[in-house]
């Protein structure tokens, strides 16, 4: 099949997502002789109405894993974006517990919104709550791997010579998709954090920039130290915040982000790739 544009599609509060996408969807514009456009979806200004693709776009499109899924407030922009026939890679990157059913339900997604998924991907990164589990990843090694994927989607999109008999590619997860993964306590009691709100220390300056950065627009641009929306747990405000006056301090969230260090930062694992 001919390409006649690749596109850079992602959902990256905490840029692990982008530096994957890009780096995958980069080395296909360069090796196709094609241009590369981004659409970067993070801000909510970026979703207020749907996108449309076309035919002869290749798509990298990713997204981050929450609890074993695309994350619950994304799932419906997902499903609103047009494929129009283009061709898509979706990609998945998750904090190196497991991706659960993410890739599935992403595949499922862009193939119901009428694009044709030629190849898939699950990356692990690091985890947005934590500053040392899996920390540096993407790294180089896992950016290597990214641009020989790259290689191979593009040999097979060459090779395909029409979608009359197209099939969704094969990852893993459940289909249909199973429930969000649900992290319990040292007994076994479920723990809920749906509801846990990042605060405030006097540290803020109240410049705005998280605010403005807020992937839900759920912080109130009059007072920072206020939400007015859901929060998504993604930890954007905490990360680009210079005076480090975001911060978690619920005592679930906090135990939750502590067994994630402890049990789900070794081994290292690999990027699974299908094709």
């Amino acid at each position: 099949m001919t390409v006649n544009t690749v596109w850079a599609a992602y959902f990256s509060a905490t840029n692990t997502t982008k530096k994957v996408v890009t780096q995958i969807a980069r080395r296909l514009a360069d090796r196709a002789n094609v241009p590369l456009q981004t659409f970067d979806f993070t801000r909510p200004d970026a979703r207020k109405q749907p996108k449309a693709f076309s035919e002869g776009d290749l798509v990298v499109f990713g997204t981050p894993v929450y609890a074993g899924r695309v994350p619950n407030l994304l799932i419906k922009f997902v499903a609103s974006v047009q494929g129009n026939g283009a061709m898509a890679v979706p990609v998945v990157c998750y904090g190196n517990r497991n991706y659960d059913d993410a890739l599935m339900e992403l595949r499922n997604t862009l193939e119901e919104g009428g694009f044709r998924t030629m190849a898939g991907a699950a990356f692990s990164c690091q985890h947005a709550f934590s500053r040392t589990q899996n920390a540096g990843r993407p790294d180089i090694s896992d950016l290597t791997i990214a641009s020989g994927f790259a290689d191979q989607v593009l040999d097979k999109v060459i090779k395909v010579a029409s979608f009359e008999h197209h099939e969704p590619v094969f990852v893993k997860g459940n289909n249909p998709v199973g429930p969000y993964y649900t992290p319990r306590d040292r007994h076994g009691n479920p723990i809920n954090i749906l509801k846990v709100k990042p605060l405030t220390s006097d540290a803020c300056n109240h410049c705005g920039r998280c605010a403005k950065e807020c992937p839900l627009g759920s912080i109130d641009r009059e007072d920072t130290s206020k939400l007015i929306g859901p929060c998504m747990k993604c930890n954007r405000c905490v990360r680009l915040c210079r005076r480090g006056a975001k911060y978690f301090d619920d005592p679930n969230y906090l135990y939750h982000k502590t067994e994630l260090e402890d049990q789900f930062s070794w081994p290292r694992k690999t990027p699974e790739l299908f094709l």
